[in-house]
């Protein structure tokens, strides 16, 4: 079975099938006679001939740092929804928090196969991402940074941890932060400087002691919060760049017979569903990772389609919620 026969079948021509086929324009009456034989036979275009004919592969690059973050599936999630009943087809890569490796990644889903287009959900941004994101002939659509030049949905990091820190600071005076890596701008010091600001309008000056890193995990939450207690004495208030850093700061307060919140207070970034059923319920800042997903596809969907060149940004909103880890 081929476009000849499928054309034969439907009664039009070789040429007005190929227009269906590359979504070009056919009278509805057409469109109903060839859908109707494509149904009736289970006909399927042949990939490489369209890419030979076109030029496009209808294949889409989606570069992710971790596979078992929440936050990355929520925006998996949400890209995949717009792309479905599209012709595009996703293909996943994941990095594992390897900037060389997301590079390579990079590299090569622009080069075998050529993908039509790329997400790049982002952590770090260096030096060679920008040389080889310049590289790159396919539209890039970045996701969870804000880079210059380039099409952006990222996150108000800033605005949602300096609101979630000012909430607890209402009945906190030792307040203590668990980060992450600074050259993630948004994760790493969008949300330090959101806490920092906070203490600031608070008329606090937070101790150099009460902060420490860790890596998004509810281990390094553990570990983190052990250092904050070993150097602060009387924290009273510990504010988490992420939901499961929180989670391990609270048990690790439980392990050493302190109470959240009546003790010490504790709140988290990213809103998981852990966090409306663990106890106590955890207070956090809602980042909208989903819809986040769902505009960086459309975008990509309008560079690609349309071709839409003009580099644009979305910076995502957020809702706190005080829950019962906060007094």
């Amino acid at each position: 079975m081929d476009i000849n026969e499928i054309a034969r079948l439907a009664g039009v021509s070789r040429a007005t099938v190929s227009r269906y086929l590359n979504n070009g324009y056919v009278s509805q009456e057409k469109r109903r006679l060839i859908s109707r034989v494509i149904q009736e036979t289970g006909y399927v275009p042949s990939q490489s001939a369209q890419q030979l004919r076109t030029g496009k592969t209808s294949l889409v690059g989606i570069i992710i740092p971790k596979v078992y973050s929440q936050s990355v599936s929520r925006m998996l999630a949400g890209i995949t929804e717009e792309f479905v009943g599209t012709s595009y087809h996703t293909l996943l890569s994941n990095t594992n928090n390897d900037p060389a490796e997301e590079i390579r990644c990079l590299r090569v889903l622009a080069e075998r196969p050529r993908v039509d287009g790329i997400i790049l959900i982002a952590t770090v941004i260096t030096a060679n991402h920008l040389d080889t994101l310049k590289s790159l002939s396919s539209p890039v659509v970045i996701l969870g940074q804000q880079l210059d030049g380039y099409s952006c949905v990222y996150n108000d990091d800033y605005r949602a941890t300096f609101e979630i820190a000012k909430l607890a600071l209402r009945k906190g005076r030792k307040p203590g932060f668990i980060g992450v890596r600074e050259d993630d701008i948004a994760a790493g010091e969008m949300r330090r400087r959101g806490f920092v600001d906070a203490c600031h309008a608070a008329g606090i000056e937070p101790e150099p002691e009460a902060f420490a890193i860790g890596d998004f995990t509810v281990e390094s939450g553990y570990l983190c919060c052990e250092q904050i207690m070993d150097n602060v004495l009387d924290v009273d208030t510990i504010v988490c760049a992420s939901d499961d850093m929180a989670y391990g700061a609270i048990t690790c307060l439980r392990e050493y017979g302190h109470r959240v919140p009546e003790d010490v207070q504790v709140t988290g970034i990213g809103d998981s569903e852990l966090s409306r059923i663990l106890v106590p319920s955890l207070t956090s800042a809602h980042l909208f990772f989903k819809t986040s997903g769902r505009e960086a596809a459309k975008m990509l969907l309008d560079a690609m389609d349309k071709g839409d060149e003009i580099p644009r940004q979305i910076k995502m909103g957020f809702e706190v919620y005080g829950r019962n880890s906060t007094r």
